[in-house]
């Protein structure tokens, strides 16, 4: 072979490698598939797959940010990997479990009471493998180009003729308000019957100590009048 053919052979496959290189992590994808993609299509089942790119670890978690129209309430476990549950936030829900197998794709699915009227829907996701690896998939289409890391995309049909929204699921009832407990109320009664008592032995101690003291100013005017009487008697006496 000719020094320029070996130059031109090396050159190809090296080529041909950084495109797979390159290849390898764009290829990871994170994508959502509906049995029903139709909008305000009710009880539709999603199916979710989080493509693996670690070559160490395995998914621990998969996050998702629910878009407008669906609450986290209205969404429901189906499918999923072996001891994986769903757990949902203030903005969609959290389904996990035990770390799966390095290079297993992590695939499950959830029940939607209803999707909104929208012609699609994103699903923010973010990716969580046993190192603690984090890989977001949460960039949304910009002027009809797809981001580097694009958010799950699903594509609706129209609404079917007469669709109409369904009520939002009950929010949890509201909390009541504290009411005292039968040893609270017992121990304000005992508390306030104590005062009652407190106050009536003040009332008999006034009493008890006016009586007293009206009882001795009464003996000292009667002891006075008599020791007046008896120094009167002896004087008349004397004189007579």
């Amino acid at each position: 072979m000719s020094t320029n053919l070996r130059r031109a052979a090396l050159t190809g496959a090296a080529a041909l490698a950084a495109v797979l290189a390159l290849a390898g992590p764009a290829a990871a994808h994170a994508e959502v598939e509906a049995d029903k993609a139709q909008a305000l299509a009710e009880n539709v089942t999603l199916t979710f797959v989080s493509e693996a790119e670690s070559a160490s670890a395995g998914f621990r978690e998969v996050r998702v940010v629910l878009p407008m129209g669906i609450a986290p309430a209205d969404v429901s476990l189906g499918k999923a990997p072996k001891g994986w549950s769903l757990k949902t936030t203030a903005d969609g829900y959290v389904v996990g479990g035990p770390a799966l197998k390095t290079g297993v794709d992590a695939e499950y699915e959830v029940k939607v009471r209803q999707l909104p009227d929208a012609d699609e829907v994103a699903f923010k996701t973010v990716e969580t493998y046993s190192d603690g690896e984090i890989s977001r998939w949460i960039e949304l289409p910009k002027d009809g180009e797809e981001g580097e890391q694009p958010a799950p995309l699903l594509k609706l049909k129209a609404a079917a003729p007469g669709a109409t929204p369904i009520a939002p699921s009950p929010s949890a009832s509201p909390t009541p308000s504290p009411t005292p407990s039968a040893e609270a109320t017992s121990t304000a009664t005992t508390a306030a019957g104590a005062g009652e008592k407190s106050a009536a032995k003040k009332d008999d101690d006034g009493s008890s100590t006016g009586l007293l003291v009206g009882g001795a100013i009464a003996a000292v005017l009667v002891l006075g009048g008599g020791a007046w009487w008896l120094t009167k008697r002896r004087a008349s006496a004397t004189g007579g």
